[in-house]
């Protein structure tokens, strides 16, 4: 937790209103461990507490990609960038936003279902972007959490007792592919290293940020275990945030290490009460340069 000697008493104030993310829009395709949805309430806060909509909105470490999502469906940026260092996620967002997410579709809805099916799409080497994006999906669906880092395993038993099954809705993930695609003309998506557009843009005042990275700052392992690009340099990331012209928004996990972080380079934190997907109540750290907008 953070020490309270690194902020006033408002600052380090731990926010008793946790969001069910059941109750939070679903927009993305995957079911992505760490996903935001939770975090959707409060991002709408931070977005509608500017005096003119952002030209720009940055998310360096898209994942599952619920708040890039959320600000191109509901109007907060003039253009979204998303970006994501994995080449299997990123193969399912190159999909969705090019005229192959019509291919997508109709792969998800005739696909049929059954363990050697799964299997030997998961053991195929794809050879195109749309091939690894579909696999990519597959695996997501099919995997325990939905974790994509190699050595994930399948489900087996699942929700009631339907195994693979739990959480492959066709029709449900076809809607969402469509509904993004729709909204592609807003979002500009790149494959590479997410601090190169933070540097990129760092200069830029009409620019706002959303960054959100792995949990493994003060040797946390849950980034590891989830994620197959854990490794961050946690210092120079906040680094590049103090050095930001216009504002961003950071989530990290409520550890010592991070919140000593802020308070070198003089960042807000508050720690946010969330529940899970399984009603389990836990928290976050938001960090920003003001957070008065958090209520």
């Amino acid at each position: 937790m953070c020490p309270k000697f690194l902020f006033s008493d408002l600052e380090a104030e731990f926010i008793e209103k946790p969001t069910n993310v059941a109750l939070a829009p679903q927009r993305s395709p995957f079911r992505y461990p760490g996903g935001k949805t939770w975090l959707v309430p409060r991002f709408r806060q931070w977005m509608r507490s500017f005096e003119k909509t952002p030209r720009l909105f940055v998310d360096p470490f898209t994942g599952g990609g619920i708040l890039p999502l959320t600000a191109a469906f509901e109007n907060f940026a003039e253009k979204i960038i998303m970006v994501e260092l994995d080449a299997q996620i990123a193969a399912v967002w190159q999909t969705v936003l090019s005229e192959d997410f019509e291919w997508l579709c109709r792969k998800i809805m005739d696909f049929e279902m059954t363990s050697d099916s799964v299997k030997r799409v998961l053991e195929a080497s794809p050879r195109a972007t749309r091939e690894r994006g579909f696999q990519t999906i597959l695996k997501n669906r099919t995997a325990h959490g939905g974790i994509l880092a190699d050595g994930a395993g399948i489900i087996k038993n699942g929700e009631n007792g339907k195994g693979i099954f739990s959480r492959w809705y066709p029709r449900t993930i076809t809607e969402r592919i469509n509904a993004i695609h729709a909204v592609a003309a807003k979002i500009e998506f790149f494959c590479m290293d997410g601090f190169e557009l933070i540097e990129k843009h760092l200069n830029d005042p009409t620019a706002v940020f959303f960054i959100d990275p792995p949990y493994t700052a003060g040797g946390k392992k849950a980034g590891a275990r989830l994620y197959n690009y854990f490794e961050i340099d946690h210092s120079r990331l906040f680094q590049l945030c103090g050095d930001v012209t216009g504002d961003f928004l950071m989530t990290y996990d409520n550890a010592d290490e991070v919140c000593a972080l802020a308070g070198r380079h003089g960042f807000k934190t508050k720690a946010i009460s969330m529940k899970n997907t399984h009603h389990a109540k836990m928290n976050e750290l938001l960090i920003g340069k003001n957070l008065d907008w958090v209520n």
